[in-house]
């Protein structure tokens, strides 16, 4: 149940600045939240959370930015919305530091990587060039930046505080099991 209510607050991450007339330039909490989803839930059910994040790509294109939504133009953010849940599901089930970081990072640096790839490849911002693909990702590293720092943060609470509570849950029954004083 936990993973389905991340899944729903990482959506409204996406569309919350929009509803108070702000932009936030990338800095949500799908990747952290996808990656949860998926270290706690069944590997089918990413397509849930696909379906969940294509609804937001969906409202987003034709409400509030009024464009047309061409099915084409989303096949690769839903792609790399799939394998962030099943990064998730492989590398997090058994969480680390080390892990955590690693699923961040593939995480940002995929999106970045893959989507704006097709961005270049499909789409008539940037000449078909080498220089427009060195254009279209410089012009994407602010996007990054804020998407790497959201993710590592909601990834850092979402898989680092329940081994913070049960670390400190044990030390409370270790010292007050042998009587000794708390602080």
């Amino acid at each position: 149940m936990l993973a389905f209510l991340i899944l729903i607050l990482a959506a409204l991450s996406r569309l919350l600045p929009h509803a108070m007339h702000g932009v936030g330039i990338n800095f949500t909490a799908v990747g952290a939240g996808l990656l949860f989803f998926g270290s706690r839930r069944p590997r089918w059910q990413a397509i849930i959370a696909v379906a969940v994040m294509a609804l937001t790509d969906v409202y987003l294109t034709t409400v509030v930015y009024g464009l047309p939504f061409h099915l084409r133009g989303y096949l690769p953010t839903w792609i790399w919305y799939a394998a962030v849940c099943l990064v998730g599901s492989s590398l997090l089930r058994k969480v680390t530091p080390l892990r955590v970081f690693a699923g961040v990072l593939a995480s940002a640096t995929g999106f970045f990587l893959w989507v704006d790839l097709a961005v270049w490849a499909f789409g008539n911002m940037y000449p078909h060039t080498l220089a427009g693909l060195s254009a279209c990702y410089v012009a994407a590293i602010p996007f990054y930046w804020n998407d790497l720092a959201s993710t590592g943060l909601v990834a850092g609470a979402l898989f680092g505080l329940p081994v913070l509570a049960a670390r400190l849950v044990e030390s409370f029954h270790t010292a007050s099991s042998s009587n000794q004083p708390l602080v």
